[in-house]
């Protein structure tokens, strides 16, 4: 947590310098790695507890993304990384886990950045994220972190959603409280000003604090249940939740197509999981 609060630190003092939309806009080629360590059980465990995990089993599919997350952050408020972090909205993830991941085991954590795009609502950068015990690699995300900013390019797009996901049905009603995101942002390391306080979300454009995208889609899928077989997991942010808000679970039969919904029925989050056959 320590490396992350100096890197929020030097994200807030390098972003007045940065502009995104550059067309030369390239990302650095580095990959930044964490060695191999084992989870420490208070923060895992604060964590499953605010996103309503179960107290003990497998490592949670969403938590090497936020053990990973300093990493990252490291990297994006880097000199020569294009975008200002202060303000980047986290757009989708893709994860990928290639075999449970077990609190006790040493995962050795690496980062790197694949790229640049054009979005409709500004320039997209592309994460990747891999963990490897003894070697082996047994988890991996993808994910899209947008710059928002005035573009002419009509023709970008933002990132497909998960296929079929449909209409679910509700399953379940959630009260998110006006200090989530602090409180998330207390268990993360996460504390982008966009999810703190309305003062700090209003200089980014939104008029309240708002969710953590990682904290939505992880509650949704602590509420599908057991991660045993699996495969993969893909969730797209298509809304942001302002906080205090009351939300929406939907999910098919299986919990394997879900989505998360406003009071007044904007959807905020869709998302898919794909199992081993």
């Amino acid at each position: 947590m320590t490396s992350l609060s100096a890197s929020l630190v030097r994200g807030a003092l390098t972003s007045p310098f940065k502009r995104a939309g550059r067309p030369d806009a390239i990302v650095p080629t580095d990959r930044l790695t964490r060695p191999a360590a084992p989870v420490a059980p208070r923060p895992l465990a604060a964590y499953r507890r605010i996103c309503g995990f179960a107290e003990s089993g497998p490592l949670p599919l969403t938590y090497p993304h936020v053990l990973a997350f300093p990493l990252t952050m490291r990297l994006m408020t880097a000199r020569g990384f294009p975008l200002p972090v202060l303000g980047l909205v986290h757009t989708w993830i893709e994860i990928t886990p290639l075999r449970a991941v077990r609190p006790a085991d040493p995962l050795e954590l690496s980062v790197r950045a694949e790229g640049v795009t054009p979005h409709r609502r500004g320039t997209e950068v592309t994460m990747a994220t891999e963990a490897r015990v003894d070697g082996e690699l047994v988890w991996e995300s993808r994910s899209g972190y947008l710059s928002r900013h005035a573009t002419t390019d009509t023709a970008a797009s933002p990132r497909s959603g998960p296929d079929a996901v449909g209409d679910p049905p509700a399953v379940a009603e959630w009260r998110l409280p006006g200090d989530l995101g602090r409180r998330y942002g207390a268990v993360s390391g996460d504390r982008n000003p966009i999810h703190l306080h309305p003062l700090t979300a209003r200089l980014f454009g939104f008029p309240r604090a708002i969710a953590h995208g990682m904290w939505t889609a992880a509650r949704c899928l602590a509420e599908a249940g057991d991660p045993a077989g699996i495969r993969s997991v893909r969730a797209e942010f298509r809304a942001p939740v302002l906080l205090p808000a009351t939300v929406t679970y939907a999910a098919d039969a299986t919990g394997d197509a879900f989505a998360l919904r406003g009071a007044d029925g904007r959807v905020h989050l869709v998302g898919a999981v794909t199992r081993n056959v």
